[in-house]
């Protein structure tokens, strides 16, 4: 579902320990680490700056393949002093076999280490809450580029819209909490066509556009990316990889 979700940090440093520490438990451990980013396959860090402020008020849930492991990053991130924001339990109103463990990140982000019984393969990212303004117009933006990321309906509750991928899950809640702010997702594309598209549809239906169709081979050769801005200025990319 994801090709990949980055965050903004206030202290990279600090953020990058913290995040070194808790998916270390759940044995995730860095795939790239420069200067300026630090990233886990699908999850990454970038310094927040003048221009980029620091992603707030994101929930993210990291895949852990046992409940024991779901206990590892809870107690890992306690025992260095990071804040608690929810002790390992099942919590059954998500589903009966879901057990998560919840933890602050410095810049008040929380992150969680789930196991259930649909947790994903092939990436560390098991979901994304994003708190929205405007829950109708956030879920009329996801749905518009539904078709060409591959995403489709999941679960609806009183303040709550879920979309589904293939081994993932990001739902857009408006139930009083804070609007999540400077988040970047980007979705894969199975072609630049399909990138060309997304980019298209959102700028025709009045999204702003925040990079046109093109390739950024400051990322990697043969990497071809757009991006779009959600109704709440959320940095939406669609990226096709060609074959290196």
């Amino acid at each position: 579902m994801f090709d990949h979700v980055t965050i903004r940090a206030a202290r990279r440093a600090s953020s990058e320990r913290f995040y070194r520490t808790v998916l270390g438990a759940i044995e995730v451990e860095p795939t790239y680490a420069g200067e300026e980013l630090i990233e886990w396959d699908d999850f990454s860090i970038l310094a927040a700056d003048d221009r980029a402020r620091p992603t707030r008020h994101l929930h993210i849930g990291f895949v852990a393949r046992t409940r024991e492991r779901v206990d590892a990053f809870w107690r890992a991130g306690v025992d260095h002093g990071y804040r608690d924001d929810g002790r390992p339990g099942e919590r059954a109103q998500y589903r009966p076999d879901y057990y998560g463990a919840f933890l602050l990140d410095p810049d008040g982000n929380s992150a969680e280490a789930v196991h259930h019984g649909d947790t994903r393969r092939g990436g560390h990212i098991d979901h994304l809450w994003i708190g929205v303004r405007d829950l109708e117009a956030a879920t009329a933006f996801y749905k518009l580029i539904a078709r060409h990321t591959g995403l489709r309906d999941g679960r609806r509750w009183d303040g709550g819209v879920q979309f589904r991928g293939a081994w993932g899950t990001f739902s857009l809640v408006s139930d009083g909490r804070p609007v999540t702010e400077n988040l970047h997702i980007a979705f894969p594309a199975t072609d630049r066509e399909t990138v060309d598209e997304v980019h298209r549809a959102a700028t025709r239906a009045g999204f702003p556009s925040n990079g046109t169709p093109g390739e950024r081979p400051a990322y990697h050769p043969g990497y071809y990316g757009a991006y779009v801005l959600d109704p709440d200025g959320n940095n939406i990319e669609s990226v096709f990889h060609a074959a290196r």
